[in-house]
């Protein structure tokens, strides 16, 4: 029995493609129009002209992107960084870490997820030490003791949990192994190098409560243990172990890229991968309106196919309701010249409930994002 609240009735009407994203009706648009993220119900309608080309723009429903290069955030303390939107299930945030920390840090708020996006160094926490580089997820559940040591700077995206622990994604008839086997993920491990950290000296743990501080002062290194066993701990992934499901002659929605699941958000990792060949399928992400998710993407790096003027460590979003899709000189390149293969790597957060956007973002906001679609007819940027 079907636990779905909604009815799944196929509808034709006027003119129309067969399928969705393939074989689109000669100088037609196609829109997508779907609930819970891609999972729920889903119409497509063929549009005569481009549904981003607006001439002007009133409200507050508007795109918007942040170039996180320009933060000043670079503190000793992930909780020190400045959030750049948040809702009551998750906050996101840009740290830059110049050293090694000089203490310990505990999230009592809910579970961190880090996103390694330039540098390298060493991870301790509770449950022992890895290293770690460039493109590394970083999943640490709630209540864990963790410090960085690094000899270089480090950036990272941080994606709080606030009211729940990160998951797998269901897989459904792909099976276990698909996307990333969970196999490639990585524990800590009480090894040498953990067991030369632990000393005699005066540390700090400072514990995250309701987002305020309190520090707790040891005579001895809290990261002191000498083996563990259960199932809670800390994981590591990083991007170039996932392998990203494609079709050759379907563009697949967003949600078949979920790499972890939170309380109220999907976490999604876009990797290269070949560009689909049909020569009647579409090439780029589709107009669609995302009508039950705000949706926020951060560009890692690499060359980011359906977007202009967008660079490495900037972000994205677009809050729900807002028609979004590729940039117009992303879609006529797609048309008349399209590429082999995309090397873009960027992480996307789809967030259930409204993002609200904090005075640090709107400092390092690109004020004329809005405009970047208005061209006519998707002709040029």
């Amino acid at each position: 029995m079907s636990h779905k609240p909604w009815i799944n009735l196929p509808i034709r009407e006027g003119k129309h493609s067969r399928q969705a994203h393939c074989d689109l009706p000669d100088n037609t648009y196609e829109r997508e129009l779907g609930r819970e993220g891609f999972y729920g119900p889903v119409s497509h309608m063929h549009h005569q002209h481009p549904p981003t080309g607006w001439v002007s723009f009133e409200g507050p429903l508007s795109p918007h992107a942040f170039d996180l290069n320009q933060l000043p955030s670079t503190v000793d303390s992930p909780w020190g960084a400045p959030v750049i939107l948040k809702n009551a299930e998750t906050n996101i945030r840009l740290w830059t870490i110049a050293k090694s920390m000089s203490h310990l840090v505990r999230n009592s708020d809910g579970d961190e997820l880090l996103f390694l996006h330039e540098g390298q160094g060493d991870f301790y926490c509770d449950y022992g030490h890895f290293p770690i580089v460039e493109g590394d997820y970083i999943v640490i559940p709630r209540g864990t003791a963790w410090r960085i040591d690094t000899a270089s700077s480090l950036k990272l995206l941080m994606i709080e949990n606030r009211n729940g622990s990160y998951r797998f994604p269901d897989k459904g008839f792909a099976g276990y192994n698909a996307f990333y086997d969970p196999a490639t993920l990585d524990h800590p491990r009480i090894n040498s190098t953990f067991k030369q950290q632990q000393d005699e000296n005066t540390w700090e743990i400072h514990i995250k409560r309701l987002d305020a501080i309190t520090k707790l002062t040891y005579p001895f290194n809290p990261l002191d243990a000498v083996g563990w066993h259960g199932t809670n701990t800390v994981v590591r992934l990083n991007w170039r172990d996932i392998r990203p499901l494609i079709s050759h002659r379907y563009h697949l929605p967003p949600s078949v890229h979920t790499t972890f699941v939170g309380q109220g958000f999907v976490v999604c990792t876009f990797c290269p991968r070949p560009i689909e060949s049909d020569p009647n399928a579409l090439k780029v992400p589709f107009f669609h309106n995302n009508d039950d998710y705000d949706e926020v993407i951060f560009y890692h790096k690499g060359n980011f196919f359906s977007r202009d003027h967008i660079d490495v460590g900037m972000v994205t979003f677009h809050p729900c309701g807002f028609p979004h899709g590729p940039h117009p000189k992303a879609l006529k390149k797609s048309q008349e010249n399209p590429a082999t293969f995309t090397d873009e790597v960027a992480v996307m957060i789809d967030t259930r409930h409204p993002l609200t956007v904090t005075e640090a973002a709107h400092t390092v906001e690109v004020k004329e994002y809005v405009h970047s679609w208005k061209s006519p007819e998707g002709a040029t940027s």
